[in-house]
This record gives C-alpha cells, sequence and structure tokens, in this order.
C-alpha cells in the first residue's frame, strides 16, 4: 500500500497580484511626472485688493480697449502713440524722469490681449539697454481696487 502525503506544496505562480502591482506603480508614476514637470513661466498674478497706492508716478503708459498706447497722457487731450513710435517716446519720458525709483506704471484695458503687454515689456528692454543695471526700469501693472 502506497501512503499518501497530507501535505502538498503547490509550485504553481500566480501573476495577478503582481499585475495590480505594476499597474498601480504605472498610475503613480505618469500622475507624478506630470506634477514634477516645471513652469514655462511663472506669474505672479497683482491682487487688487489692496488699497496700496504708489507715491511716485515715473512713466505711465495706458492701452486703451482699442489697443493704442499712452505715455504720461495729459488729460483728455492725450494723442495716442503708434506702436513703432513707443520706443521714442519712452525715452524721452525717461530723459525728463528723475525719480529714485525706476518704475514704468502700465495702465492696460482688462480686454487687451497678453500680446500687447508682452510687446510693451519688449519695448522696455530696449529702453533699458541704454541704463546700467542699477537704473533700470521695471514693469509694475495697475489694477483697480475692489
Amino acid at each position: 500500500m502506497a501512503i499518501k502525503m497530507q501535505n502538498k506544496v503547490d509550485t504553481t505562480f500566480s501573476a495577478t497580484s503582481m499585475s495590480d502591482l505594476v499597474f498601480l506603480l504605472l498610475i503613480f508614476f505618469m500622475l507624478t511626472s506630470t506634477m514634477v514637470s516645471p513652469n514655462a513661466i511663472n506669474l505672479v498674478l497683482p491682487k487688487s485688493n489692496s488699497d496700496k497706492q504708489l507715491v511716485s508716478k515715473n512713466i505711465e503708459v495706458y492701452i486703451n480697449a482699442d489697443l493704442m498706447y499712452f505715455v504720461n497722457p495729459e488729460g483728455s487731450n492725450a494723442q495716442p502713440i503708434p506702436y513703432e513710435e513707443l520706443l521714442p517716446a519712452l525715452q524721452a519720458a525717461a530723459a525728463q524722469d528723475n525719480s529714485d525709483a525706476k518704475s514704468v506704471i502700465l495702465r492696460a484695458d482688462k480686454t487687451v490681449p497678453v500680446e500687447n503687454v508682452v510687446a510693451l515689456m519688449d519695448v522696455l528692454n530696449q529702453l533699458n539697454e541704454a541704463f546700467p543695471e542699477e537704473n533700470r526700469y521695471k514693469m509694475v501693472l495697475a489694477t483697480e481696487g475692489q
């Protein structure tokens, strides 16, 4: 008579738990890789709930809803400046500016596309090429208080 063993060892391998684990790791790495990618441009948007006012007004540039530029406008008789003449107008305004805090205050209509604001930044960079590092102009975006 043959003696049968009570404890039989199962030699098969179940891969279902391994595939679940690999699937969860794949999801984890896909999610974390999208969160790790840096933003191309870090923007700090101006907050308008504070009532902080600028004391000195160096150079003001206005962009209205019709995409016309105005540099230091004087009341209602201000003349619009074409984009091509914006750099000479800013150079003339910078020649008359004798304040310590060098800044260009941008007052743009809320319907103005970002491309026009970036174009003004390009003109400001061209203006700053003529000045040493410590005397360069910085752009301030003006907002309306609540």
